[in-house]
């Protein structure tokens, strides 16, 4: 008898949990992990080969790092979060629903917003486009320096998601945008 009980007690208290764990999903957005930006491995380019990325003691060559997001495309609901692990020289921007790659002004202001940092040298152009920017991310040449003197690159930047909708995500640094295609889109469920 009291292993009866004992056994619909345990029962119960999985089913409780059960149907708890649905309810507490619902009620959360959730989230997603987009690499914005990789360190490359293996053979660099040119002569001689070198073989490694060596970022001991700590090392950021902008030169061996890959311009993508990966995934491009994440959805979560409504109330979720991404979290944009930015490795190498990036600025994340946001823009509101609808937006896709080719309304972006490329061009605006004139003359171009640029890097503000000492490094890189001569600076950057950025993308300062606002039409539709829900979100502009720290300027990467405005870092930490890191051993080398050169402004610490890696960084994680999490973007809350309250509304529904189809968010275009860019790299501010325009060669990045224009040149190398690095965007991509963040769906939110209701």
């Amino acid at each position: 008898m009291r292993r009866s009980i004992r056994s619909i007690l345990c029962l119960g208290v999985l089913l409780g949990l059960g149907l708890a764990a649905p309810v507490t999903t619902a009620m959360d957005g959730g989230n997603a992990t987009v690499s914005f930006g990789q360190w490359q491995m293996g053979p660099a380019p040119g002569p001689p080969p070198v073989l490694e990325l060596n970022r001991f003691p700590n090392l950021s060559p902008r030169e061996r790092n890959n311009h993508q997001l990966i995934p491009n495309d994440v959805t979560i609901k409504a109330g979720g979060a991404v979290n944009f692990l930015i490795g190498g020289f990036h600025q994340l921007i946001v823009y509101d629903d609808g937006t896709q790659p080719e309304d972006i002004n490329v061009n605006t202001p004139t003359p171009p917003t640029t890097t503000r940092g000492p490094n890189p040298f001569p600076p950057l152009a950025l993308i300062d486009d606002s039409t539709n920017r829900i979100y502009r991310g720290l300027d990467p040449s405005l870092q930490p320096l890191d051993l080398s003197g050169a402004f610490g690159q890696d960084r994680v930047e999490v973007v809350l998601f309250q509304k529904p909708g189809a968010y275009l995500v860019i790299c501010g640094i325009r060669g990045h945008f224009v040149n190398d295609g690095m965007f991509g889109f963040v769906t939110v469920l209701p």
